[in-house]
């Protein structure tokens, strides 16, 4: 679509998620969505999701009814397809080579979620075959809930890198769990690295448990 900003928010995203669609169906890829009723009903909020692979955000925005964006790193927008995909989301690219930027970029995150926006943050910054396996999450990427005061929402993803990374044309299902919100008196008097520490076990948890291995 030429020029998206002439358009609204959730004209923009019903077309995303059309596109989104169109991957899954093309790519035989089905998608369980779970706790939807836990997220907030009005007001904008972060989701920290862990990162498996290409399909995290797909699987999350397909999930997702109302329009949401996400902040993705700078040279991987530069992607066909991905920067018009970014474009229509009007999402927030982050120079990871411009520790100035990054946080003029985050800044603004925090800003628009005051607003009402919700976006998709994944602290982790990267994934590397790590499969269902959650890696560290960078305590910086906290900063935003903490300026922004609003609602962190944990985000399990289970077999999110299955439809990018094996090499397969058979069906494949993932799963995103949207799990209880944590709100700002919860996490103000935190800090950062202990926020992370928390949104991780929460997220570790539930993909056990969808797993079926907790408890074991």
């Amino acid at each position: 679509m030429n020029k998206p900003d002439k358009y609204s928010n959730e004209y923009c995203y019903k077309i995303a998620r059309n596109m989104v669609r169109k991957v899954m169906r093309n790519c035989f890829i089905k998608t369980n969505c779970y706790g939807v009723e836990n997220l907030p009903k009005e007001g904008g909020y972060i989701m920290i999701p862990n990162h498996q692979g290409k399909f995290d955000a797909l699987g999350i925005i397909n999930s997702h009814d109302e329009p949401c964006s996400v902040v993705i790193d700078l040279d991987r927008s530069k992607m066909i397809l991905t920067n018009e995909f970014i474009g229509l989301l009007r999402g927030i690219r982050l120079d990871k080579n411009d520790m100035r930027a990054q946080i003029k970029s985050m800044r603004q995150m925090a800003d628009e979620v005051k607003d009402g926006r919700r976006y998709i943050l994944f602290p982790e910054g990267g994934y590397d075959h790590n499969q269902n396996t959650v890696q560290d999450f960078k305590p910086g990427a906290f900063k935003t809930a903490l300026w922004s005061k609003q609602p962190i929402v944990p985000v399990a993803l289970v077999d999110s890198y299955k439809p990018f990374e094996l090499n397969s044309l058979k069906p494949v299902t993932t799963q995103v769990h949207f799990l209880k919100p944590i709100y700002y008196d919860e996490y103000k008097d935190m800090n950062t690295t202990e926020i992370a520490d928390m949104v991780k076990k929460l997220i570790e948890s539930k993909i056990a448990e969808a797993l079926g291995t907790a408890n074991k």
